[in-house]
């Protein structure tokens, strides 16, 4: 199929009717065969009542009892519908209930019995929205019955049924080999679901490259299709030749792109001193939004995708590199959006302005460059010195208000323009100006957000405080007194100084690591929410990084609708104008800047697309995770059989679990192996601790562990604990009134991880 249910029904609303022949243009619905598929699409959804007709025309039902939601399924086959709402209940799902849906698939879920008590409601799938597994990794196995495809992933509960290709036109060459397999067609009824070979990985997971596991595991799109690929060329030819006459001529600026490696050229930086220590920062993006036109195949394209996974060893493009005229590279003008900043040695801003530009970029320096330049120490340098220390004094006005900003780890950042995807601001020693990036979000999302125009803010919520008290017990066992200044709330204030204390302690990346992932990630919303980060409640936005976000791309054209289409004027025979892209109307408008018309169709734009690039971001968010997380393991898995050092940063009724100090990789110390003594389980202290020896495992305590098994596809390390721990207290032995203290037999299992 061309497009998604869930794509479908996002064009639709309980008061707008909406034309078959609109849903074509924006589906990309061109030919015959997706013109039928959406025919019967439609069809199927009037039927379950999902839709209504009148005259040919389609409007969403109202109070349809649905709850839409994305399955997690365990081996066992229950499952639940987790909803996107926070706070909201998981749905619980039987496996005779799931009508054929997988782990992953985002379905329509009609509750059959409410929850009560501690169980959750149940309920039965009624519609799979979208597949979440277009594509699985499965080792092959020969039947009575013909090649079947059996999948890593012990979630998804169906053998497929193999057919073979150009690929593999011989099956049995790959009895017991692990395949990337394209699904053709899901269950059916009775009938198994189908699918083909795309690729071969090998004889296990332990030895497939990590860059193809991670594409095959998260279903990455590594090539453009010839279609998209004409397309960009052909786009690029008229972008070459397009009149840029109509937009502020700003080529007389000497621009400079700065590029980390794995960045794109989309972002350039001027800089000219103006007079008292003050200076004009121009920061130019590229103008994707501006020149990609919409809701052609290369802006579906995009809006697919979402955004990109953005890492030195691999990247993958929102846009073919055909498209070379979107971005910023010395040889010819190029479009932009600039923001031309007044701002003194302080890092205060003091005005700005917004322009839809023309510039010239007079050359693109990589960051070894920048290196280089900066060690001859003679004047060559001294406008990057002066940009580095703008650059520096912008982010110290962001800490002093709480942001929390890393600069001791690298690898831990996603190489976008800005922050991108991390959970906290990092600012790599190479490449300071991403502090300038970020200074650009700001201003331009909070002069939307001023004028009342509606955007895609970004937002981070508060971390959950159990899991914050969790740390700072985790670290008071390691003789490092953290505290929160309010014990009863986590404040950005609070992470930014527990950052700053850790520096200086022996295991400082291993624990700010862990306080990092305490956090939650960060999201896209259609209103404007605090961001716990960046220490601020007025509302973030991306519009940086087009060229690797589809949320910058939708930003930047309703900076375009601003700046073009926006109400100058209170009313058509005021005679005074003002500026909406210079920071001084921010005192003069009190009107609506948008009409009634763009104001709808912006909210209406907004709202289709926030489920979609939340999800699509927490899908490259997971594969980034997973790929870390594959490296590291892949590190461990060659020290099989070793004893090596590590803290305990959990402890449940089945084991605890320890970071390995060598490889920042958590493992699990499972209580069977713990043969020396009966170990009794106390959740509010959180300790084992053994009825005989004393002997006490909690949160912080150091040991040395065996590295015992490793399971790099699912990254689970198995460990035996050969020395370490700490001895129990009176306290501890006696219970201290702690509810639900069980005593642990050797042999009990671990539960299932959902």
């Amino acid at each position: 199929m061309h497009f998604t249910i869930a794509s479908l029904l996002a064009n639709f609303s309980e008061d707008k009717f909406v034309a078959p022949k609109v849903l074509e243009k924006k589906l990309g619905c061109n030919d015959p065969e997706s013109q039928r598929e959406l025919e019967i699409a439609l069809d199927a959804l009037e039927r379950i009542g999902l839709l209504i007709k009148e005259r040919g025309k389609y409007r969403r039902a109202s109070d349809d009892g649905l709850i839409e939601g994305r399955l997690r399924c365990s081996s066992k086959g229950f499952c639940f519908a987790i909803q996107d709402t926070e706070g909201a209940e998981d749905i619980f799902v039987r496996e005779h209930q799931l009508s054929t849906a997988w782990n992953g698939d985002r379905v329509l879920v009609r509750v059959t019995r409410e929850g009560r008590r501690k169980k959750s409601p149940e309920g039965e799938v009624k519609l799979i929205l979208e597949r979440g597994n277009p594509s699985v990794i499965a080792r092959v196995k020969q039947t009575e019955d013909g090649f079947r495809g059996i999948p890593l992933d012990d979630r998804l509960l169906f053998e497929i049924a193999l057919e073979p290709n150009d690929l593999v036109p011989d099956l049995s060459t790959v009895v017991d080999q692990l395949v990337h397999v394209n699904i053709r067609r899901y269950p059916l009824g009775g009938y198994l679901p189908i699918g083909e070979i795309g690729q071969i990985l090998g004889s296990d997971a332990q030895s497939a490259p990590v860059l193809d596991l991670i594409c095959c595991k998260h279903n990455l799109v590594r090539q453009f299709s010839p279609a998209v690929r004409t397309a960009a060329a052909t786009l690029n030819a008229q972008l070459a030749d397009l009149d840029l006459s109509d937009r502020q001529d700003l080529r007389e600026l000497v621009t400079i792109t700065l590029v980390a490696p794995g960045q794109e050229p989309q972002v350039a930086f001027s800089l000219d001193p103006l007079e008292a220590n003050r200076w004009q920062l121009g920061i130019h993006i590229s103008d994707v939004g501006g020149l990609l036109p919409r809701d052609e195949l290369l802006d579906r394209t995009a809006r697919r995708l979402g955004t990109t996974l953005a890492t030195p060893e691999l990247s993958l493009p929102l846009l073919p590199q055909e498209l070379e005229m979107l971005r910023l590279l010395p040889g010819s003008d190029r479009a932009a959006i600039s923001l031309l900043i007044a701002i003194d040695n302080s890092g205060t801003v003091q005005s700005y302005t917004i322009y839809r530009s023309r510039i010239c970029v007079d050359a693109c320096v990589t960051s070894e460059q920048v290196a280089a330049t900066l060690a001859l120490g003679d004047s060559s340098g001294d406008w990057l010195r002066a940009l580095i220390h703008l650059a520096h004094a912008v982010s110290q006005q962001r800490q002093q208000r709480g942001s929390i900003e890393l600069t001791f780890a690298d690898a831990l950042s996603l190489t976008y323009a800005d922050e991108g995807l991390a959970a906290a601001i990092s600012l790599p020693r190479v490449t300071p100006w991403t502090s300038l990036v970020i200074l650009a979000n700001e201003l331009i999302a909070r002069h939307l957000r001023k004028l009342g125009v509606p955007a895609l803010y970004r937002t981070q919520p508060l971390p959950e405080l159990y899991a914050v008290q969790d740390f700072l017990k985790l670290c008071q066992n390691l003789n490092l007194p953290l505290s929160l200044d309010n014990p009863t709330q986590v404040t950005p204030r609070d992470c930014q100084r527990f950052m700053a204390q850790l520096a200086t302690a022996d295991l400082a990346p291993l624990l700010q690591e862990l306080l990092l992932d305490k956090l939650k990630p960060a999201t896209d919303a259609s209103v404007p929410l605090p961001h716990f980060s960046l220490a601020t409640g007025e509302g973030y936005g991306h519009f940086c990084s087009p060229l690797q976000r589809y949320t910058d791309i939708v930003n930047q054209r309703i900076l375009h609708l601003l700046l073009t289409e926006g109400r100058d004027r209170r009313s058509p025979r005021a005679k005074e104008r003002v500026n909406l892209g210079d920071s001084s109307c921010l005192e003069q408008v009190n009107w609506t800047v948008f009409t009634t018309d763009i104001q709808r169709e912006v909210d209406t734009l907004l709202n289709e697309l926030v489920p979609h690039l939340q999800e699509r971001e927490r899908q490259t968010y997971t594969a980034w995770k997973d790929l870390v997380g594959l490296q590291r393991v892949r590190q461990v898995q060659a020290c099989i059989g070793e004893v090596r050092p590590g803290i305990i940063t959990g402890v449940q009724s089945y084991g605890f679990f320890v970071e390995l100090i060598d490889f920042n990789v958590e493992g699990l110390v499972h209580v069977s192996s713990l043969k020396d003594d009966w170990y009794d389980y106390r959740a509010l202290a959180q300790t084992l601790t053994g009825r005989r020896n004393r002997l006490r495992y909690r949160l912080g305590d150091r040991v040395e562990v065996l590295i015992k098994n490793v399971d790099s596809y699912r990254q689970q390390v198995d460990l035996t604990v050969v020395s370490g721990g700490s001895q129990a207290t009176e306290e501890d032995l006696n219970g201290s009134g702690d509810v639900g203290e069980t005593a642990i037999p050797p042999e009990e299992e671990a539960p299932e991880d959902l």
